[in-house]
């Protein structure tokens, strides 16, 4: 076997250092592209993820109560009603008033079921159970059933007047600019409904809207049970607890 001339054994072979891993790419070159890609499908991921379960089909989101001051403890289930007063300019009580500016008095109701509703015109829940008031009002005004709808944190008595026009309201409806009324009601929500029996006590407080079940249901309690259904004493008794009796769509 011939032996390696002078200028093979001077010029030993060696690695080409430019040559890579896999073809052109070095080591370090497919790491960092495999955590680019790693970090992609990460974000794909998070950004495709739903945040909350998808509702079974068939249930639609139900308006609820819309909070416009701190929960405080409010009238009970038992308590007499307060008197629907304001205070006028010189800080003497005076009765509330309706948009025709005839005064709204509980005492002047005595002997009929007063549903109190508090509510605004520019209020999200109170628009979507307005015609569950102006039909329920129609099916039970002419048995006796009183409804005063207090309308608070209005600009102006003229944006009520103006809802109640557009959308045919024939209860009583009152603004009370200043929440006098809303304040002495210990009310914290809108809208909230007061159920009050023909003695003038609450049988009833409905934190929220209400839907046409609620409504019967609430009315039952003072005295109002649905047509043909028969009469029971049961609503002149508070409950054990002498809680609110809230219901909630």
């Amino acid at each position: 076997m011939p032996s390696p001339s002078p200028e093979e054994r001077e010029s030993p072979v060696t690695a080409d250092p430019r040559r890579g891993l896999v073809g052109p790419f070095t080591g370090r070159q497919l790491a960092a592209a495999l955590g680019t890609v790693l970090i992609v499908a990460a974000i794909l991921v998070v950004a495709t993820t739903p945040l909350a379960s998808v509702p079974a089909p068939g249930i639609a989101p139900q308006p609820t109560q819309f909070a416009i001051g701190p929960v405080v403890e409010g009238l009970r289930v038992g308590d007499r009603a307060p008197e629907l007063e304001i205070l006028g300019a010189d800080g003497a009580t005076a009765p509330l008033r309706d948009l025709a500016g005839a005064p709204v008095r509980l005492a002047d109701l005595r002997g009929h079921p007063v549903w109190i509703s508090f509510w605004a015109s520019w209020c999200p829940p109170c628009q979507a159970e307005t015609p569950v008031l102006r039909e329920t009002f129609a099916a039970y005004g002419p048995r006796g059933l009183a409804l005063v709808a207090v309308s608070v944190q209005e600009s102006t008595v003229d944006d009520v007047r103006a809802y109640a026009a557009k959308y045919g309201l024939g209860y009583t409806v009152a603004a009370d600019l200043a929440g006098d009324v809303f304040r002495r009601y210990r009310v914290y929500g809108l809208p909230t409904q007061i159920f009050v029996d023909a003695e003038g006590i609450i049988r009833a407080i409905v934190q929220g809207p209400v839907d046409t079940g609620i409504a019967t249901a609430s009315l039952a309690l003072v005295g109002l049970p649905p047509e043909g259904a028969a009469s029971s004493d049961a609503p002149t008794g508070a409950p054990a607890t002498g809680r609110p009796t809230t219901i909630s769509p």
